[in-house]
């Protein structure tokens, strides 16, 4: 076994990220104080072909010195926009026919491994603050609510974590379809 270089990755450049087709799904960053878990977000993102990355409220927007260190540049490549207002990100796309899903646990959560997405459906995925998850107002504009199964005795991930497993699982179920 040998590790691969880097030249061997059949890494895209950014011209053909932005032609490739990407999965239909939309992150929503509400409030995210942590530049690093942003960053760590938009890589994820780049990795599995997200449609677009909004970045609402107090999260902080490109370009950032913080923020450029964990994405490696992704920032140029993953489609972003910024609202002031998670709200307003929301309705922008309920007025597009997205599916949007909060991942926060709540009383009527979907366990991640029992969600199933539907053919033509397109899906927006809301991560709140670190500390305090997603707002309960930004809950109730949500079709849905989804959360990772856990164990220990947390019951609590890092958000870029989070969005990491999710993401990934999103990836898997739409490009099935």
């Amino acid at each position: 076994m040998r590790k691969l270089k880097n030249i061997e990755l059949n890494r895209l450049s950014i011209y053909e990220f932005k032609k490739v087709r990407k999965i239909p799904l939309v992150i929503i960053l509400d409030n995210i104080r942590s530049m690093n878990n942003i960053g760590s977000i938009f890589r994820t993102c780049d990795a599995f072909l997200v449609e677009s990355l909004f970045l609402c409220g107090y999260t902080a927007t490109p370009p950032h010195r913080d923020i450029h260190k964990t994405a490696l540049g992704a920032t140029e490549s993953v489609n972003w926009k910024y609202f002031k207002f998670a709200e307003n990100a929301i309705n922008s796309l309920v007025h597009l026919n997205y599916q949007i899903i909060s991942c926060e646990q709540t009383d009527h959560s979907i366990l991640l491994p029992d969600f199933k997405t539907h053919e033509n459906q397109k899906y927006a995925l809301v991560f709140g603050n670190e500390v305090n998850g997603v707002e309960q107002s930004i809950i109730e504009m949500s079709n849905s609510c989804i959360e990772i199964p856990q164990s220990g005795t947390k019951h609590s991930l890092n958000i870029a974590v989070s969005a990491g497993i999710i993401i990934w699982e999103f990836y898997k179920m739409l490009n099935k379809r």
